[in-house]
């Protein structure tokens, strides 16, 4: 088979399974609206949890900096792309999130698969939670350790993985707030168990830092846990994008020295920095509290009045709302039919979910209003089948 006929038949099975992915251009809006041409709609589709990517003063931050350090670094942190700009979010983080260091990632796929890479040896195990982000079991299963993944929050298995023999060192992997299911990890009893093994852990926390915890500190801060590895995004509640990761003076100088995502690749711009200080400093704030509050109203507000429709409303106290339809087609044809009535609402489909579990991944907003709630249901009880 030539390289053509392979990529071929890929998409020819992605095709008929209704898994195709496509792409749309929007005419503007990443907020509570998005626009294509003259139409509008309720965005349900965002992980801008605090409704933060069009704040004016986060945007303000961004023309300043750009104004005073130009559209770009220039080059890796390790030559020229290392500003004041980036060394003070450095600095704010870690002071936030009680850690010695925090070091800047051009992504959070890139901050996980950085921090696999350059820690995971031959003789080493990781184990990670089944339902880990698509960068972490990607890096755990290229890297030379042996990867072994454990049934979803399932403690009983992880304690039996890492009371396992191993040569070398073990690392646990999870996730603070899982993507698709808006569920949590019991990250104390996960501490816990890896404490006692004298393994590290690593958490994902992106979809929690920001949104839930004192001053939006995390899942981690609310769990009284301090993981050895923290990962967060800012591409969530933050509104921006990028990433750091949260750890140690000598993991950090490690990192430095062996992190290749971090080594070879060119800085974010220190205009973006200087944005994300500002949006750190509003999530920090009494503006952050009353954010997280009226999301966390229109969050049980939106649980409330879906009790009573004939969809599989997923066990998920936080802004991630899945309903889970099982079929991809007839989870496509909801997403239209929702589209049509002015909602954007995705269809999430194999293989980024297990097959027969092809949902649609609502998140709210604290953009959102109590009538934009009150609307969708509405829209969903109108689409039942």
């Amino acid at each position: 088979m030539s390289w053509s006929q392979r990529i071929d038949a890929a998409l020819d099975e992605r095709r008929a399974a209704d898994s195709f992915r496509v792409r749309q251009s929007l005419s503007g809006g990443n907020g509570r609206l998005l626009q294509m041409g003259e139409r509008q709609w309720r965005n349900f589709s965002s992980n801008d949890y605090l409704g933060l990517s069009r704040h004016p003063e986060i945007i303000a931050a961004w023309q300043d900096g750009a104004a005073r350090y130009g559209v770009g670094s220039g080059g890796s942190g390790h030559v020229t792309g290392y500003s004041e700009a980036h060394e003070t979010l450095e600095r704010e983080l870690a002071d936030w999130l009680g850690y010695p260091r925090a070091l800047l990632f051009i992504s959070g796929f890139a901050a996980n698969q950085a921090v696999i890479s350059a820690l995971a040896r031959r003789e080493d195990r990781l184990v990670a939670d089944r339902l880990s982000h698509a960068s972490l079991l990607e890096a755990a299963s290229l890297s030379p350790a042996q990867l072994r993944r454990f049934p979803h929050n399932d403690m009983a298995a992880l304690s039996r993985l890492l009371a396992a023999p191993c040569a070398g060192q073990q690392l646990a992997i999870t996730e603070g707030i899982f993507s698709m299911d808006g569920d949590r990890a019991p990250l104390a009893e996960v501490h816990a168990i890896t404490q006692a093994s004298g393994s590290w852990l690593m958490v994902d926390d992106a979809h929690g830092t920001g949104v839930i915890g004192e001053q939006g500190r995390g899942s981690c801060h609310q769990a009284g846990i301090q993981p050895e590895l923290l990962v967060v995004t800012f591409g969530k509640a933050f509104g921006v994008s990028g990433a750091a990761v949260l750890c140690s003076e000598s993991v950090a100088d490690y990192l430095l020295q062996f992190a290749r995502h971090l080594i070879y690749s060119t800085a974010m711009p220190p205009a973006q920095a200087q944005a994300l200080s500002a949006s750190l400093a509003i999530i920090r704030s009494p503006q952050g509290d009353t954010l997280r509050r009226h999301l966390q109203r229109l969050t049980a507000r939106f649980r409330a009045g879906a009790a009573g429709l004939p969809f599989q409303l997923a066990a998920s106290e936080t802004a991630i709302q899945p309903l889970i339809v099982g079929d991809n087609g007839r989870a496509l044809r909801l997403a239209q039919r929702l589209r049509e009535r002015g909602f954007w609402c995705c269809a999430i489909r194999p293989p980024t979910v297990p097959v027969g579990t092809a949902r649609l991944r609502l998140t709210l907003s604290a953009a959102h209003q109590e009538q934009d709630i009150d609307a969708l249901l509405e829209a969903l009880n109108d689409c039942r089948e």
